[in-house]
């Protein structure tokens, strides 16, 4: 139940409007999103539609099983979907942009739903805070858009275990062609839209040399129905890929994980790679084919067979869907970015992810490609929604103009009545698309959801134990010559090739780094 108090209302409100000024630079710094295949305009406006009436529901039910920031330190130790572009930005962004729809519509006021709204920013705030533990922000725009959640003893790790390249060498290209077919194959599985990709860092290697980490989700028979059967001889459903480069400065990465570097992207500058995966399963990032340069070529070689034939695959079953179902799959996408937290929590259940709601069925008629792209584009880039207006003395961040992507929560609501508290708990839907069949791809084996949710339930990671949980790296620099620094770092260093029981007390000096 929200705490209603004056308290919880300002850290709602300040964090609200925080996501409307970066929500807003987001949108008026990329290109009109559109696609040849996909109705992604109406497919994103049912999501957020979506998101709004049954995220809180989810939350709270997640909340009560693994609190937000216990999911957040769980999230800050390895890649899941729960990263900055899907949950720690995407979630209480598509849930307040569906609550503008709304307002918009005249079917909701400001102080509607405020028991939601006050959950869902308050769950969302303690999973950031959390997951960006290390370096003290709240997203990836508050830090200058960088995103530095990883802990030393894993950047170790990747130092010295990942193998170096140089470019026409067989593992350079293995890695270039992996990484490019990846990122065509996430973005198709993920009905055109990037929430299957995701970058972190840039990280200081020394020597004019920055390490980013490039994450591909969802890469075979999950969640997703429409991957059932698609790309089965893929043993992981996640893989991260951390990349060295040289002489590149990587100067933004936003909380959307796009990326800006000077000079720009190039992969002969590439200097060292690695391939790891992780879920809600694994303890810390495991190795993927490192045993060797060569093994590592191997396998991303034979990956990239796979993912090539399963894109064709992907290609053929989509192109049999209709309409509604392209709209039903894009639309459960986006409004499914939270869905990894009831996997760490083990209260995942499918028809909660991916059925739209029997309320926003009702709005399906309005979203043809007209509509859908210009009120996208009124709500989001021109602010031109009357409730969107603020007083005209009023300056906002980035436009300078008097009016806001999102809207506030009013102080009324502690002493009026006026309002609907909650948009209710009752979750009802249905979707176009062919049910779910197959099983869940996982570190642990491809799993039935009960084992998935059973394994989940009971599984702590090493290095959230109460000894570990809390020694952060302004501990370590104090204690890292006691046992128990060393005990925690040896977590990290267990499945290394070269850093195995080397403990808490190395500086790059001592690393066999390559690249």
């Amino acid at each position: 139940m929200a705490d209603l108090s004056y308290k919880s209302l300002l850290e709602t409100n300040n964090y609200l409007r925080q996501l409307s000024d970066t929500t807003y630079w987001l949108c008026i710094t990329r290109t009109v999103q559109e696609s040849k295949l996909f109705p992604m305009n109406p497919y994103m406006l049912l999501s957020y539609l979506n998101t709004f009436y049954r995220l809180p529901t989810q939350l709270r039910e997640i909340d009560a099983a693994t609190p937000a920031e216990e999911l957040g330190d769980r999230a800050r130790e390895v890649s899941l979907k729960v990263d900055t572009v899907n949950a720690a930005w995407g979630m209480p962004a598509f849930y307040l942009i569906g609550r503008e729809m709304l307002m918009n519509w005249g079917l909701l006021g400001p102080a509607d739903a405020v028991e939601d709204v006050v959950d869902v920013l308050d769950f969302s705030r303690r999973f950031n805070l959390a997951y960006h533990r290390n370096d003290g922000h709240m997203t990836n725009k508050e830090f200058g858009d960088r995103s530095q959640f990883l802990p030393e003893r894993t950047l170790q790790v990747f130092e010295s275990d990942l193998h170096g390249v140089v470019p026409g060498d067989r593992l350079h290209t293995a890695a270039t062609k992996l990484v490019a077919q990846l990122s065509q194959y996430a973005f198709l599985a993920h009905c055109e839209c990037r929430i299957g990709l995701h970058n972190s860092g840039p990280y200081n290697f020394g020597d004019n040399r920055q390490l980013i980490v490039r994450d591909f989700f969802e890469l075979t028979e999950g969640d997703y129905p429409w991957l059932d059967g698609i790309a089965t001889q893929l043993p992981f459903g996640n893989l991260t890929i951390p990349i060295v480069f040289k002489d590149t400065n990587f100067n933004l990465m936003d909380d959307w994980a796009s990326f800006e570097a000077e000079p720009s992207y190039d992969a002969s500058n590439i200097a060292a790679v690695g391939m790891y995966t992780s879920d809600a399963l694994t303890d810390g990032y495991q190795p993927v084919g490192m045993e060797n340069a060569e093994k590592l070529a191997e396998t991303m070689e034979s990956y990239r067979e796979i993912l090539n034939a399963a894109t064709a695959d992907l290609w053929k079953r989509i192109a049999g869907w209709s309409r509604e179902q392209m709209i039903d799959a894009g639309a459960l996408v986006y409004s499914s970015v939270a869905k990894d937290f009831a996997h760490l929590a083990g209260t995942y259940r499918q028809d909660d992810w991916f059925q739209l709601d029997d309320r926003v069925q009702r709005f399906k008629p309005l979203m043809n490609d007209e509509y859908g792209r210009d009120n996208l584009g009124e709500m989001v880039g021109l602010l031109g929604f009357p409730h969107q207006k603020t007083s005209e003395y009023t300056m906002a961040r980035y436009s300078g103009l008097n009016q806001n992507m999102l809207t506030g929560v009013p102080y009324s609501v502690l002493t009026d009545d006026d309002f609907a508290p909650t948009a209710g708990s009752t979750l009802s839907g249905s979707s176009s698309l062919d049910p779910k069949t197959g099983l869940w791809t996982t570190s642990a084996g491809r799993l039935e959801l009960d084992e998935y949710n059973r394994r989940a339930r009971g599984f702590t990671p090493s290095a959230q134990a109460p000894e570990f949980r809390y020694l952060d790296e302004e501990w370590v620099k104090r204690h890292y010559t006691s046992d128990r620094a060393n005990a925690l770092y040896e977590l990290a260093q267990r499945d290394s090739r070269t850093l195995q029981g080397k403990g808490a007390g190395l500086r790059r000096a001592d690393l066999q780094g390559n690249g």
